[in-house]
């Protein structure tokens, strides 16, 4: 049935009217659903729709809509229509077009937006009708408005440095709507806008560029919404400033105006002064050195000569000069005349012609004067060749000093008048070589075929005598004997640090055990005719002051030779360890050797030595080869170019075996990784009742000046109870960089809660601030535990601490000289020492080879010092048979030729 258009108004009104006052059947509506047939420009649209809103508290909010034109407009919330008695309705004409205008309002409670809290959330929309049909508006959603008390993340207090960033995190409390952060600085509001050094991220993180002094203050993390304002716990920022040295000042005029005094320099921790608790600047702040000023020397006159013969002027004369002494640096010249003239006769003034018998005269006495001179040269001569046989033969250790003095040389016996005062003793010991030297017969001798296998072993055959002093049973009548000389106040008083022996040309060998230290005395290096004593000693730092400038510092142990000034014709090898790292790059290493006044003088830069040089270095990674021809007292010393240079630390953790109180004492030391200061702590600790509990670990200790620390943590406080009151110890970066100091350690204190606990299990955390660093994990028990004991056995290094002749070496007395007389020839083949010192991994020396006479006895001479007593002969025996020799039987040794 049709409906005619104009009724259709009042047929929606009674259908809408009765439906709302019913049981409240839903009804759905779309955005725009125009009735067929009708004019679509009349469909309602809306002029104002509802908007999301937040309920604050238990205020109701208020949706409004707006429609033209429009004869009903409903509200429908979450699907279901809402009653026509909570709808308010304005009416109205829109005054341009005529046309019906409607405008509601609702109001809706927190109570109605709980009632499905949890389920979805709450919405809301109006429902427009019109002669042309329905439009429904946008949803607006209905929340409930909260800010939590609790920020999920607070900033933290930090301490930064200058010009370092800074980022202060903070993640506001949960809300609706979501809160906005914003920060305030001592209570302002950072605005980054205004501050191109300071920016908020996404995740409301406050982020510094770069710290200034300005950017000191209390920071506080601000999250706000429309319900409420909450304010995070204030963050402390501190931005500190490092010290910085300034420049040096010039030097200060010297003390002494006049011969030697000191001068000094200075210079104050003001580039930058530290702030707001910034380290001070470490290192020393004046430094002072030795000067000398030349002294002025004031002229003065000569005697005066003797008058000249009378002159034919009557007058004779006399001269002086201006040289005794004469002026310099400076002084005075002499004052008057160095010419002086007066009358011979008495101003009878009588010339006389000279004749024939005056010239005879003055030819003879001529002819006399050369003769005399002639017969003093001859007595010189006589007297000269007379004093050459009263060489010494013999040089003994009496020649010890501190500062390395000569000692004058007295007879002591009729029979022998070139000994010196002090006698080595040379009947105590015998000790006898089996092979290296045999009888020489005539006739064809039996020949020996030398391959890898017993290439280079002992020989048999005859026997060889050789007597020496013996360290063991003489160490203390040695040192007796020498310490009622005044020279030998500086040297250490045991025989722990020190050996001595008798050497002759077939050389020998001295170490003092359990150090790293030798001594090789290559055979001839001593002359034919010639016997040493020769000592070789450890010094403690402590005792041997050795001046370090700059960034220097110590590497190796002070160790002595001598006697100094003693003639050696070829170079004796020092072994010693070291604890740099070598790099090129990272330092500069110099071999310091103190001269007979007492102070130290770079005798070697290693890097750049000369062929021809007195010294030469063979550096390796823990320990350094020193070829010198001159004894006496050396330090190998490193300057740091970069902060990358590093020194190797062993670090040691020691406790009492026996633990009798509630304390317990765990001592860590930090020392250099040489086996003379490992030697050194393992005795101490053996005098204190200590034992190893963790097995030692290196730490690579740099040139950064920042400290060692140490800490202890996760210790059992149901069992135990730290007394340390800080969070850590802090041993200071000089006083492990110079090398000097020894035994540095630290001590954490435990205390038990009963004599009855004997497990220990904790950390313990060595580290250089922004370095490298070490974590020991202790778990033993105290009572029973002593698996690393056997970590720090003493090894014995080859017997006894010195060995003559032959017995030193590993290769063979013959066989080495078989070697050196086949190999120093140049080979157009290659089969000669460079390829010999190419196999050993020797090449980067060959010019220090080749400046001696004999290159390949120096090849093994550097091979004894390095592998003496464990070296491989055998690697050796294939180094020398793989170098290719056509003669089949160079190697071979006969006994008509020992």
């Amino acid at each position: 049935m049709a409906v005619r258009p104009g009724l259709w108004p009042a047929l929606l009104g009674i259908v809408l009217s009765a439906w709302l006052r019913g049981s409240g059947a839903q009804q759905s509506a779309t955005m725009a659903n125009p009735v067929p047939g009708a004019n679509p420009d009349l469909l309602p649209h809306f002029l104002v729709e509802p908007e999301d809103v937040y309920i604050v508290k238990n205020k109701p909010v208020l949706l409004v809509c707006k429609a033209v034109p429009a004869t009903q407009i409903f509200f429908k919330c979450n699907g279901e229509w809402v009653r026509q008695v909570d709808h308010v309705i304005e009416r109205s004409t829109d005054g341009s077009s005529g046309l019906p205008t409607m405008e509601v309002r609702i109001n809706v409670s927190r109570q109605q937006v709980e009632k499905v809290f949890g389920l979805e959330e709450y919405w809301c929309q109006c429902v427009a009708w019109s002669s042309s049909g329905t439009t429904k508006s946008q949803k607006a959603y209905i929340r409930i408005a909260y800010l939590r008390k609790n920020f999920e993340q607070e900033p933290l207090a930090k301490e930064v440095s200058l010009e370092q960033g800074i980022v202060l995190p903070c993640r506001p409390p949960e809300g609706i709507p979501p809160a906005e952060v914003e920060w305030l600085r001592n209570e302002d509001l950072v605005d980054p806008s205004l501050d191109p050094n300071v920016y908020i991220t996404r995740e409301h993180s406050l982020v510094v560029r770069q710290a200034r002094l300005a950017d000191t203050a209390n920071y506080t993390c601000v999250a706000k919404n429309i319900v409420a304002r909450r304010r995070s716990a204030s963050a402390a920022v501190i931005v500190y400033v490092n010290g910085g040295w300034s420049t040096w000042t010039e030097w200060s005029v010297c003390s002494a105006s006049c011969g030697r005094g000191w001068q000094k320099r200075s210079r104050s921790c003001t580039n930058p002064a530290p702030l707001n608790g910034g380290a001070f600047c470490e290192g020393q702040n004046v430094q002072k050195t030795a000067c000398a000023t030349l002294c002025p020397v004031d002229g003065s006159w000569s005697p005066w000569s003797k008058w000249s013969a009378c002159g034919l002027d009557c007058t004779h004369w006399r001269s002086r000069e201006c040289s005794d002494p004469a002026p310099r640096n400076g002084g005075e010249e002499c004052q008057g005349a160095d010419l002086d003239s007066r009358n011979c006769t008495s101003d009878l003034c009588v010339h006389t012609a000279s004749g024939p018998e005056d010239v005879a005269l003055y030819v003879g006495l001529i002819a006399v004067a050369v003769c005399l001179v002639l017969l003093l040269l001859v007595l010189i001569l006589v007297y000269c060749r007379k004093k050459e046989g009263l060489d010494s033969d013999v040089a003994d250790s009496s020649i010890l000093t501190s500062g390395f003095q000569p000692v004058s040389i007295k007879p002591s016996k009729a029979d022998n008048p070139h000994l010196l005062t002090i006698q080595p003793d040379l009947s105590t010991t015998t000790t006898t070589y089996q092979g290296s030297l045999c009888s020489r017969q005539d006739g064809p001798s039996p020949k020996f075929q030398l391959t890898n296998g017993h290439l280079l072993s002992p020989l048999g055959g005859g026997r060889h005598t050789l007597h020496h002093s013996s360290p063991t049973s003489e160490a203390e009548e040695f040192v007796s004997r020498l310490s009622t000389q005044s020279y030998f106040r500086s040297l250490p008083r045991g025989t722990s640090n020190m050996t001595y022996g008798t050497f002759n040309f077939l050389g020998g060998r001295l170490m003092i055990p359990n150090t790293g230290i030798s001594l090789l005395i290559p055979p001839d290096a001593i002359p034919r005719g010639k016997i040493y004593e020769i000592y070789l000693t450890l010094h403690k730092p402590e005792d041997v002051r050795l001046p370090l400038a700059g960034c220097q510092t110590l590497l190796s142990p002070i160790v002595s030779c001598g006697p100094p000034g003693v003639l050696l014709t070829r170079p004796v090898i020092l072994a010693m360890d070291h604890c740099g790292e070598p790099s090129p790059d990272s330092w500069s290493l110099r071999l310091k050797k103190q001269s007979c006044e007492g102070s130290w003088e770079d005798v070697l830069h290693l890097g750049e030595e000369a062929p021809s040089h007195l010294y030469y270095c063979q550096l390796e990674a823990s320990a350094c080869y020193i070829f010198t021809e001159q004894l006496g007292r050396f330090a190998l010393v490193g300057e740091a170019l970069s902060v990358a240079a590093a020194k190797r630390l062993k670090l040691l953790l020691f406790a009492p075996v026996a633990c009798t109180s509630l304390e317990y004492n765990i001592r860590v030391y930090c020392l250099h990784d040489t086996h003379d200061a490992l030697k050194e702590v393992v005795q101490l600790e053996k005098q204190l009742g200590g034992q190893l509990i963790q097995e030692p670990r290196v730490l690579h200790f740099k040139d950064s000046y920042h400290n060692l620390r140490l800490s202890i943590h996760d210790v059992p406080s149901s069992l135990w109870k730290s007394k340390l009151l800080v969070s850590y110890q802090e041993i200071p970066f000089y006083h492990i960089w110079n090398g000097t100091q020894q035994y540095l350690h630290c001590t954490f204190t435990l205390e038990r809660v009963s004599p009855s606990t004997s497990d220990l299990a904790c950390k313990l955390w060595v580290w250089q601030v922004e370095g490298d660093g070490q974590s020991f994990n202790i778990n033993f028990n105290i009572t029973k535990d002593t698996r690393f004991a056997e970590l720090l056995a003493v090894e014995s290094e080859g017997g006894v601490p010195a060995l003559v002749g032959p017995s030193a070496f590993k290769i063979p007395f013959l066989i080495r000289q078989k070697i050196i007389s086949s190999l120093d020839p140049p080979c157009s083949r290659g089969a000669d020492w460079r390829t010999l010192a190419q196999k050993l991994h020797l090449d980067s020396h060959l010019s220090f080879f080749a400046s001696k006479p004999s290159p390949t006895a120096m090849i093994l001479n550097l091979w004894e010092a390095r592998h003496f007593p464990n070296g491989n002969l055998s690697q050796l025996a294939a180094a020398v048979a793989g170098l290719g020799q056509p003669d089949a039987g160079l190697f071979t040794v006969s006994e008509a030729e020992c």
